[in-house]
């Protein structure tokens, strides 16, 4: 069980040799992108695949530099909930 965990620690998932998360944030955000530019304005796909190929270059050189950005982008999304507070004071306040 511990080989798991340390190996899943030690090694985060990469998607050709650029870091999981991101890597399919470039990948979601520019193909519709793409698609819609073809349709809309007729242009060529070639420009976006200098784009997302300069793209996943980039995600490369930031997963090196953090290999755990992933789980950064995860963390930072589940800890930026708003909280309602039950007394009017300022900031969040979790505990009654």
């Amino acid at each position: 069980m511990r080989e798991m965990i340390l190996k899943a620690v030690a090694n985060p998932p990469k998607i050709l040799w650029g870091p999981f998360l991101p890597t399919l944030l470039n990948l979601g955000v520019q193909f519709p992108l793409m698609f819609m530019c073809m349709g809309v304005f007729k242009s060529n796909p070639l420009i976006f695949m200098v784009t997302i190929a300069l793209g996943h270059i980039f995600m490369i050189f930031l997963g090196n530099k953090e290999p755990h950005i992933s789980s950064m982008i995860q963390a930072f999304g589940q800890c930026r909930r708003i909280s309602n507070n039950l007394y009017k004071e300022k900031g969040n306040k979790f505990a009654p």
